[in-house]
């Protein structure tokens, strides 16, 4: 078959990056044509996404890859995380700067809606984990404030759907995003609309849900003529960048957790159907939808997150060292001083986060981590054990043992923390591939064109496209020891 080239936008918490993929229908090469931050920008007490600016940058991207010499373009995937959106009036307009999943204006919208509806009937028709940044919060803010974007609002899309209405002016919702929003139904794969209009939200401004590597349309002649290629198929991959990372999962086996690290850790299995029950429910797992049928069953917690907010803090007091050199100096470090939990409010929003670590130590007992190196590796341990509280419940929510763990995303390059990992959680863990959401978005694009069949061809693909670097566990004795003492400050 003829080389497909293809282009993944992947918008990261910290960055958005084009990746070129070529697929000659056995192997799948990757490349980064342009990377380019994807910061909030905060305005006037409210944090929002600097949209105008990322399209501009998708738009540079196409740019970049046509005059590259690779020859035709197949087709584009965009992704994000989940939950933030943007709204458009009757004529299409878009209707402000859509919010950031950060921005404060959520604080309290979750008790109010419960006193709406109870906690326990959200989940049993949504299944999604309860977070503050949800979009059903974020709507029901906006309309506990009686906001005029709202009120004019005809159209409602989530910001991988924005960016493609931006380049094809098509419009339409993908299924593995609007799951996030925690106003689908889990079950029929649908809006849940008696749950929209008991919380007051107009249900008109929903589209139609499509599945994963639906052709949402094609560049706007405009826009094609402008970027000096041909009006390609813009495809809805997972748009939701856990889904395609997800999709990349190299396992053969049955059995397997996932972990996708990043800013966030995002550790689950794939089910066939959603898990919605008392102790899923208690543990804050969420259901959200994946490819080929599936369901993500998985905990969102609190990844590297805490670690990109250290190093801006040091950064900004001009002392500047890359990731690769705080995770040196952390490995240097006496073992199990501290912990923290990661998923603690105090590690949610942005500050001075060497600091709020020390508090937290400081608050529960134990000895402060004083150097750049103690507070590392005190966060990175703290993520290993809870990695383990994490599965621990997931075996017993679905009642059998785990074997092995895959981690995906630019967290399986830590070696530090991958090793901890399966000291922490006494199983093997498989490593790769890095660029794990781009890879995803790419070979769903292939799946879109007709030259892979489904899940499991995608799988097989990407097995043989990129190797994995495999830990084995050590130290297990001492690193159950310091579970016990991380249970104890959750």
């Amino acid at each position: 078959m003829k080389t497909l080239n293809m282009l993944a936008f992947d918008l990261g918490a910290s960055s958005g990056r084009a990746i070129l993929g070529r697929f000659d229908g056995s192997k799948l090469s990757i490349e980064e044509i342009h990377r380019f931050s994807n910061d909030p920008v905060e305005v006037t007490g409210h944090m929002y996404w600097d949209v105008l600016r990322l399209f501009w940058e998708i738009q540079r991207g196409i740019t970049i890859f046509s005059n590259s010499g690779y020859g035709q373009l197949s087709s584009i995937g965009i992704d994000t995380w989940g939950v933030d959106f943007g709204l458009l009036d009757s004529s299409g307009e878009l209707l402000g700067n859509p919010y950031h999943y950060r921005d404060t204006q959520t604080d309290g919208m979750m008790e109010k809606a419960f006193s709406i509806m109870p906690k326990k009937e959200i989940y049993r028709r949504t299944g999604i984990a309860f977070q503050k940044f949800n979009t059903i919060y974020q709507l029901f803010a906006l309309r506990e404030r009686n906001s005029p974007i709202l009120e004019k609002a005809d159209t409602l899309l989530f910001m991988p759907d924005l960016m493609a209405y931006f380049l094809t002016g098509e419009k339409g919702t993908e299924y593995t995003d609007a799951s996030t929003s925690q106003l689908l139904d889990a079950q029929k794969k649908d809006w849940c609309t008696d749950l929209i209009k008991a919380m007051g939200i107009p249900d008109y401004i929903f589209t139609p849900i499509e599945q994963p590597g639906a052709i949402r349309g094609r560049l706007s002649s405009r826009i094609a003529q402008q970027l000096n290629v041909e009006q390609i198929p813009v495809v809805a991959v997972a748009t939701h960048d856990t889904g395609s990372a997800v999709v990349a999962v190299p396992a053969q086996e049955q059995d397997y957790i996932y972990l996708s690290s990043g800013t966030w850790s995002l550790m689950g299995v794939e089910v066939k159907e959603p898990i919605i029950n008392e102790q899923a429910l208690e543990w804050n797992y969420t259901n959200e939808g994946g490819v080929g049928g599936n369901y993500r069953f998985l905990k969102n917690i609190m990844g590297l997150w805490i670690v990109q907010e250290c190093k801006r803090v040091w950064d900004r007091q001009g002392e500047n060292y890359e990731y690769e050199d705080l995770m040196e100096m952390a490995r240097n470090c006496q073992p199990f001083k501290a912990f923290i939990d990661p998923d603690h409010d105090d590690f949610y929003l942005p500050g001075d986060m060497p600091r709020i670590i020390q508090d937290f130590c400081a608050r529960t007992g134990q000895e402060i981590p004083q150097t750049k190196g103690e507070i590392v590796r005190c966060v990175y341990e703290s993520l290993a054990l809870k990695y383990r509280w994490t599965i621990e419940r997931l075996e017993k929510i679905l009642n059998k043992p785990l074997k092995v763990l895959h981690i995906v995303g630019g967290g399986s390059k830590n070696e530090l923390l991958n090793q901890f990992t399966a000291n922490a959680i006494n199983r093997p863990v498989l490593c790769g591939p890095t660029e794990a959401t781009a890879v995803g978005n790419l070979m769903i694009q292939a799946m879109a064109l007709g030259q892979v069949k489904d899940l499991s061809e995608i799988r097989q693909v990407i097995k043989e496209s990129f190797p994995t670097i495999d830990y084995a566990p050590e130290d297990v004795e001492q690193w159950d020891d310091a579970y016990q003492r991380f249970l104890k400050i959750l």
